[in-house]
């Protein structure tokens, strides 16, 4: 009873939001605020001829800057809603001033941005109509390793130590928040890394979560390089390929990758060290989103099957990324 009468209380301070009763000249009532609605739809002709509703979209208004810097930004407001599933979406009670509308869509990569800067003023409801996102495409995709979702809550998450199980989170979807899964990385893979093949690997079961150091005791790690196995029918001499990298998160951690030869002295890509999050350490499945777009030189690959080479090098102090997906 206490749980009901919780949520429907809930549901009541939601809709009283903004509160009338704040006597503060720096807090905005309903009236004084703005609205802005549209609709938001995916362009990629490479999976179909017509734009696609983008369903259950995160839309959101914050300070003016970069595609994906809403991420980072910490000074000022954000507003922010989850579209419908025609791609519809309505963000009410906005505080007046001058923002850019962010908004990225699950299954699909990278960051949307309106290039117009919004200015909201009090009693504003605007509508933008149609808006489009065209995600990053050079090419049709030949594979893919993961769902593009910011999460890496669809890959194998494994069960905890005994010593260390949370039976909230047991059977739970929010396995993932079990302490010391990490280290579960070296148990399952003592002596060699994980190896996953395109076409018969299965992400679900065959590609751990968070690709971690090896902790080999208390005060030794050894870094971790995952492959991708595939094959190529051809390759066509002189040309581009792109292999696109979405990280979850990352702690103090770089990403190197190797097409083909992991004993040459530079990698073909690094990412350099890379984030602060620590997701992994707090239980967490994401956090800041990373997109890398490589592009791959013909010389690169051979005809027949091919190996890509994840290397991760980091401080032992922190757990690095879960990987969110991959595809070229």
């Amino acid at each position: 009873m206490l749980w009901e009468d919780a949520k429907v209380q809930m549901m009541i301070e939601k809709e009283s939001w903004p509160y009338c009763f704040a006597l503060s000249e720096d807090f905005q009532k309903t009236e004084q605020r703005g609205c802005i609605s549209g609709r938001l739809l995916v362009r990629d002709r490479y999976i179909d001829d017509g734009d696609l509703y983008a369903s259950g979209a995160y839309v959101g208004l914050a300070l003016p800057g970069e595609a994906g810097s809403w991420q980072r930004e910490c000074k000022g407001y954000q507003f922010w809603c989850r579209a419908d599933v025609d791609g519809s979406f309505y963000i009410r009670n906005i505080i007046t001033g001058n923002y850019n509308l962010y908004a990225w869509v699950p299954g699909f990569i990278g960051d949307h941005k309106l290039d117009a800067t919004l200015t909201i003023v009090s009693g504003d409801d605007i509508y933008l109509g149609d808006l489009v996102y065209q995600p990053p495409r050079d090419g049709p995709t030949m594979w893919e390793i993961g769902v593009p979702d910011r999460s890496a809550a669809e890959f194998y998450v494994p069960d905890p130590n005994p010593k260390y199980v949370n039976r909230l989170y047991i059977n739970h979807p929010d396995r993932f928040r079990q302490y010391g899964l990490w280290e579960r990385y070296a148990e399952l893979y003592p002596d060699s890394d994980l190896v996953y093949t395109i076409g018969q690997s299965d992400y679900s079961t065959d590609w751990f979560y968070a690709q971690v150091n090896r902790k080999v005791d208390e005060n030794t790690y050894q870094p971790t390089t995952w492959q991708i196995k595939f094959n190529l029918d051809s390759v066509s001499p002189g040309s581009t390929y792109k292999f696109r990298v979405a990280l979850a998160s990352s702690a103090r951690a770089e990403l190197q990758v190797f097409f083909n030869d992991k004993d040459r002295g530079v990698p073909h890509f690094a990412t350099g060290m890379i984030g602060r999050d620590n997701a992994i350490a707090r239980h967490g499945i994401h956090g800041l989103y990373w997109l890398f777009n490589i592009n791959v030189n013909s010389d690169w690959l051979v005809q027949g099957m091919n190996t890509i080479y994840l290397n991760v090098h980091k401080s032992p102090v922190q757990e690095p990324e879960p990987v969110s997906g991959a595809d070229v």
